[in-house]
């Protein structure tokens, strides 16, 4: 599934760069009973940061928006508007999966996002490029690799129909004039294929087997910003290691809103202060040099485990202490008492 975040922003923004695509890891919250608990709780998000700088924010999904209990959630998390199912024109021929067909999807987002006041924060979540991976003979544009498993092979070809959905929706910002004077950002949420695939993934990579190593980077996410008009600068790569943590403070840094004083475990992806580092929630973590996982240190060039656990003995030190920090931060809401 991509989610793709599109910032509306005042013309007085001028952002420092032009496009990044790093790829990152997914940090992922116990989100199950974290959305179905926890909707009482104070957030600090980027939702609420937009909106002390005038803002206005929407979500747009073409799901049930009581599904994973969204309709609290989100306006816990301060969004002004939540476009559900309900708000699109979804019907057996246009729908796949868990429903609407991207290309459809975007085409009417598109439409919607023309009548949101400005500026405005909207993120919206696609479904064709998600589990079970189904679309229809005629919106393949490729054909199945020849791998051990169906899935992976349905997967591969919503991917490439992920891309023409998102070259139509382009096409159609343009001619809604909402295109030059907006960022736009493309990032998955999670994985895209579970270790049950492993062997159907060994085949289409050309592995032996998936390591555990192998698994870690796997759950590698696109992360890609891109800003039409922005030219003193070349588009660049950052790949350096980094989670979905950091993505709020190097958005709101981009449209020139200052983060100092913030309560974030996250850093900008373009300060040269920062130290690559993402922790995932099973306590591996992935930096630079090391990728630590099942008790196992790993160079990060080679892949191959070191003998001396100890060289990932600091890293894992901090990995742990962030997770507490989250957990301690969540389950007790301690948001509320914090005032910036």
């Amino acid at each position: 599934m991509i989610s793709l975040i599109f910032i509306s922003r005042p013309n007085r923004v001028k952002p420092q760069i032009q496009n990044s695509s790093p790829r990152i890891r997914c940090t992922r919250l116990p989100a199950a009973p974290f959305f179905f608990t926890k909707s009482g709780h104070r957030f600090n998000t980027m939702y609420h940061t937009l909106k002390d700088h005038q803002y206005y924010s929407a979500v747009l999904h073409a799901n049930h928006k009581a599904f994973w209990n969204r309709d609290e959630m989100y306006g816990a998390f301060g969004i002004d508007r939540f476009f559900d199912a309900d708000e699109f024109q979804v019907t057996q021929e246009n729908s796949t999966g868990w429903g609407l067909k991207d290309k459809e999807f975007l085409e009417q987002s598109a439409e919607k996002l023309k009548k949101l006041p400005q500026p405005f924060y909207a993120s919206l979540l696609t479904l064709t490029n998600h589990f079970p991976f189904e679309i229809e003979k005629q919106d393949q544009l490729i054909d199945e690799p020849d791998t051990s498993s169906d899935l992976l092979n349905r997967y591969v070809t919503t991917v490439r129909y992920e891309d023409e959905a998102l070259k139509h929706f382009f096409k159609k910002l343009k001619k809604a004039g909402l295109y030059d004077n907006s960022m736009i950002v493309l990032m998955g949420d999670h994985y895209g294929i579970s270790e049950a695939h492993n062997k159907g993934l060994a085949e289409f990579l050309g592995k032996e087997e998936i390591t555990p190593f192998d698994t870690v980077q796997l759950q590698r996410v696109p992360f890609i910003i891109h800003i039409p008009g922005v030219t003193d600068r070349a588009p660049e790569t950052v790949a350096s290691a980094a989670g979905q943590v950091d993505v709020k403070p190097t958005l709101l840094h981009l449209l020139g809103i200052e983060t100092k004083g913030s309560i974030q475990f996250g850093n900008d992806l373009f300060s040269k202060e920062r130290t690559p580092f993402a922790v995932l929630r099973n306590g591996s973590f992935i930096t630079d040099d090391h990728i630590y996982t099942k008790n196992t240190c790993y160079s990060r060039k080679t892949g191959e485990p070191l003998s001396d656990v100890s060289a990932c003995s600091d890293e894992k030190e901090k990995a742990e202490q962030e997770l507490m920090l989250s957990d301690k931060i969540l389950n007790g809401d301690l948001l509320r008492f914090y005032k910036q």
